[in-house]
């Protein structure tokens, strides 16, 4: 009976676990087993790692295969652990080095013919390698953002399994991942395009230059969103720790680019449909919402009441906390959620309250009314009040 070992991670929020991946080839009944509290994705991940080996031209040996993810306690979620458990099989059957093996974190998802493709959560899993003195094997696509973890990290970031089993055994050298930034967009809308509106370009240049929340109040047409998309041109840019930070919450959500590092500050503008999971965090894999993915940066509510009350009031504690708590039966997942707040909301439904001959035949009681919906707890987190934005 052999046993392999094989390092990987779990995520919690974009806290990293270390799992042991253990692999055992043991005579008895052919099968092949993954325990250890595996969701589906990890589940399958048996046929994938079956039909990657066979495009090597490997067949797994008749014998029991078991693969257990320790500790067993721990839910195991997502497709990045294909790639280590293929690197259990290939050490337990003597193909790959189980000394060099154990040096490395591995993480990534094999596709059918040994590709490997890119996964979530590699910019942190960087990070931790380097900081328990391991090396890190990831995808081809998802190594410039492994680099950035420090010049000191050993990345391997072959482009298929036959290129790592190669360079292990001597054949072909994997050539180090450099770092990888965002490309440069197009600036961001600058305030100087906008004419008129000076008292509101006053409150956005003091909500940019003390942090502040902002609520823009006026009829269809004043101007509220244009004003709001100019206002992450008055922030400063992010500096190197931000930048790090806002680009692990992205890379655990799986939305790095090329596995290139952000360099703008986000600019999030959900629509008003947006579920409570989406716009907070949440769903079967916690991911990261709205609010978490605009950390450092800017979280545009238009038409505000016209959210749901209960995703509002939802919105509180991150507000107040800078941080937004995923909560399961079993484990808390908390993201940053330090963010700056840029609502706007005409001031009744209809929108032309102060307009006699077009308003509705319920003002101004409409307007309480259309008001009502924001509750008091949430006005007092919002700093600066526009109440007539034109």
């Amino acid at each position: 009976m052999v046993v392999a070992r094989v390092n990987t991670v779990a995520f919690q929020g974009i806290e990293v676990l270390g799992i042991d991946v253990q692999v055992q080839m043991s005579g008895g009944i052919v099968a092949f087993t993954v325990v250890g509290l595996p969701d589906k994705a990890v589940g399958e991940s048996r046929e994938r790692v079956r039909a990657a080996l066979h495009a090597l031209g490997l067949a797994l040996p008749a014998k029991r295969i078991t693969v257990n993810l320790a500790p067993a306690d721990v839910l195991k979620e997502g497709s990045h652990f294909d790639l280590p458990i293929a690197l259990g099989l290939l050490t337990v059957m003597g193909v790959l080095p189980d000394a060099e093996i154990a040096r490395y974190v591995a993480l990534g998802e094999l596709a059918l013919d040994g590709a490997l493709t890119p996964v979530a959560g590699v910019l942190p899993a960087a990070i931790d390698a380097l900081a328990n003195d391991r090396g890190l094997i990831c995808p081809a696509a998802c190594g410039g953002e492994a680099a950035w973890a420090g010049p000191d990290l050993d990345v391997l970031a072959p482009a298929n399994l036959l290129a790592l089993i190669n360079h292990f055994k001597g054949t072909q050298v994997l050539t180090p991942p450099k770092p990888r930034m965002q490309e440069q967009d197009a600036p961001p809308p600058d305030l100087r395009d906008v004419k008129g509106n000076e008292t509101a370009k006053r409150a956005l240049e003091v909500a940019a230059a003390g942090s502040h929340n902002l609520l823009m109040m006026g009829p269809p047409g004043s101007g509220k969103s244009m004003l709001a998309a100019r206002l992450p041109g008055l922030l400063p840019p992010l500096d190197p720790a931000e930048a790090l930070e806002v680009s692990m919450i992205h890379s655990v959500g799986g939305l790095l680019e090329d596995g290139r590092l952000l360099r703008q500050r986000p600019y999030r503008a959900p629509h008003q449909s947006a579920s409570l999971p989406a716009l907070v965090g949440g769903g079967t894999r916690a991911k990261p919402g709205e609010i978490s993915l605009a950390h450092q940066g800017v979280l545009f509510l238009d038409e505000l009441p016209e959210f749901p009350r209960a995703l509002l009031e939802a919105l509180r504690q991150p507000l107040e906390t800078g941080k937004a708590v995923v909560s399961r039966a079993n484990h808390h997942v908390t993201y940053p959620a330090r963010v700056q707040l840029v609502a706007a909301m005409n001031p009744c439904r209809c929108g032309h309250l102060d307009d006699a001959s077009l308003a509705c035949a319920r003002a101004p009681k409409c307007a309480a009314d259309y008001q009502s919906k924001i509750s008091g707890p949430l006005f007092d987190r919002i700093d600066l009040h526009i109440m007539n934005c034109s």
